[in-house]
């Protein structure tokens, strides 16, 4: 009676044994697995590195455009006159207060002209987005009420504080670069941001996107065409 009953102990604890190898094994062949895509990466045609961030249905750039160049190579004017900036009807960019830091940190600024040349700016696969993308994307972080803090960078490295809301549960990392005005003048470094669309309204000029340092919110405007903005592009 103890061998039988010694036996069955045995055979139990050896079947535990097998189930708890058997189990770990296939934890560990399915660890190895890739978790998630591969990063979204792509280059200008001006050496500028940029990389994709998927917010629900749409693949954002994280970072904000750079490029001297359209996609055919050709160069875009860059224009530092304040005089020579509020006379143009040609595409144009900048960077804030004429700093090339600027420009690396923060994006150029680019006037509404540049935006809509035929020559394109974004790299092949991407284009800069309209009034709808931007909808979109606010709509699916929640509304404009708090779409803002989900966008913008967080904490006070580069926005001024108390950069209301900031959590970039978004991943898009928006980026207080300031604007230029339709006169040339650079105001807002650390405080805002806009970010251009290719949509217009014909009286009132183009719709732009932005976000401020004060709260969460994401606003949506219209600005002269002659106004330097950021600019974000969104793969097709």
């Amino acid at each position: 009676m103890t061998i039988k009953k010694n036996f069955f102990s045995f055979s139990f604890i050896l079947a535990g044994l097998i189930l708890v190898f058997t189990s770990s094994c296939k934890k560990d062949d399915t660890s190895t697995t890739p978790v998630g895509p591969a990063a979204i990466t792509v280059w200008d045609n001006d050496s500028n590195l940029y990389h994709g961030v998927t917010i629900g249905t749409q693949v954002w750039m994280v970072e904000n455009l750079k490029t001297r160049k359209y996609r055919n190579g050709d160069g875009i004017q860059n224009i530092t006159d304040n005089t020579a900036w509020s006379n143009l009807t040609a595409g144009a960019y900048c960077n804030y207060s004429n700093d090339l830091s600027n420009g690396k940190t923060y994006g150029r600024l680019y006037n509404w002209y540049a935006v809509t040349d035929s020559r394109k700016l974004c790299p092949a696969g991407w284009h800069i987005a309209t009034d709808n993308d931007w909808k979109k994307l606010i709509e699916y972080l929640g509304g404009i009420a708090i779409a803002g803090g989900k966008l913008k960078e967080k904490g006070t490295t580069h926005w001024h504080a108390p950069n209301g809301g900031a959590t970039n549960a978004s991943g898009f990392t928006a980026l207080p670069s300031g604007v230029r005005t339709k006169d040339g003048d650079f105001y807002g470094l650390g405080d805002i941001c806009e970010h251009w669309t290719t949509s217009e309204d014909i009286a009132l000029g183009a719709i732009h996107y932005g976000m401020g340092f004060f709260n969460e919110n994401a606003t949506t405007n219209f600005s002269d065409k002659k106004c330097g903005y950021l600019i974000r592009c969104v793969k097709d």
